[in-house]
């Protein structure tokens, strides 16, 4: 966020986020952030907008299994019970420590991540090309942090830091994967997002149920001349989003498709953390007319 951009009032308020950080009440500590971010006031008595309703759930939809299917570790059950042990990318390695991680025993090409977070994510494709002491320290620090204090997301909160390999995959493409995200809501599919070019210039496209492109925009610009075809799986991801998401209010489930095969990526509660810029305000109380909101 430019600092030019910030009215005095929300340059205070950011100051006092920071500042106060996990002293301030998770409630207030939302309204604040969420008028340094959007720039304007948070309803949660009666919240409308797609990102108001997330704010919402993060302050009282708290059920204990979340903390699990939020660990991308402890989630691997979650999805083997859901789905069966097929959908998951084989597990090369997990540890509680970044010294315990034994990088000689790690194939050519394998990926990294934490358990606790959204967006540690490291990359290995030549083993002569990755430098493991710049992934050292960034697990390291990584691994101190607790990711629920920023955007106050509290599945993230009681998460048990750790680290884990998978297997590098790859798509048709032979670039990258393909990140298709399932908005459920009530546990119900009702809209794909293919995010791609993620580290060049990343843009996402939106997509109907019957594979029709939305012209809306998520927080990231879409590019219509980017052609995705409709994955040959796209039933059987929608079906395994279903029986992931069954029972929650709102939640992305993340898939990948390799040679018509899904693997499963991770769950998440809030887009953008709850605060997702949208193309235009109809489609931001459209997307937030379909969460249904649990009893207080």
């Amino acid at each position: 966020m430019q600092e030019e951009n910030l009215s005095l009032k929300r340059k205070i308020l950011r100051k006092i986020c920071a500042l106060g950080g996990k002293g301030i009440p998770d409630k207030l500590y939302l309204k604040m952030l969420y008028q340094v971010r959007m720039g304007e006031k948070l309803n949660l008595k009666n919240p409308r907008s797609f990102d108001e309703k997330m704010q919402w759930l993060k302050l009282y939809d708290r059920r204990p299994e979340y903390t699990m299917m939020a660990d991308k570790y402890e989630v691997r059950k979650y999805v083997q019970d859901k789905l069966g042990e097929r959908y998951l990318i084989p597990l090369l390695g997990v540890w509680d420590r970044v010294e315990d991680v034994d990088f000689s025993m790690l194939p050519e090409q394998y990926v990294l991540k934490c358990t606790h977070d959204s967006g540690s994510v490291l990359i290995c494709k030549a083993r002569n090309a990755f430098d493991i002491e710049e992934a050292k320290q960034k697990l390291e620090k990584t691994l101190k942090a607790n990711y629920f204090y920023p955007s106050r997301e509290w599945p993230y909160k009681n998460i048990r830091p750790r680290i884990i390999a998978e297997k590098y995959m790859m798509d048709e493409s032979q670039e990258e994967l393909k990140d298709y995200k399932i908005y459920t809501f009530s546990g119900e599919p009702y809209l794909v997002q293919v995010d791609f070019g993620r580290f060049v210039e990343h843009k996402r496209n939106l997509y109907t149920m019957d594979w029709q492109y939305i012209d809306e925009e998520i927080e990231y610009p879409k590019d219509p001349s980017v052609r995705i075809e409709r994955p040959e799986c796209l039933e059987e991801m929608l079906e395994c989003s279903r029986k992931l998401a069954k029972g929650t209010a709102s939640l992305r489930t993340d898939f990948y498709s390799i040679n018509d095969r899904i693997y499963f990526g991770e769950i998440t509660f809030y887009q953008e953390a709850g605060f997702a810029h949208f193309s235009s305000e109809e489609y931001a109380r459209k997307l937030g007319d379909m969460i249904v909101l649990p009893e207080e």
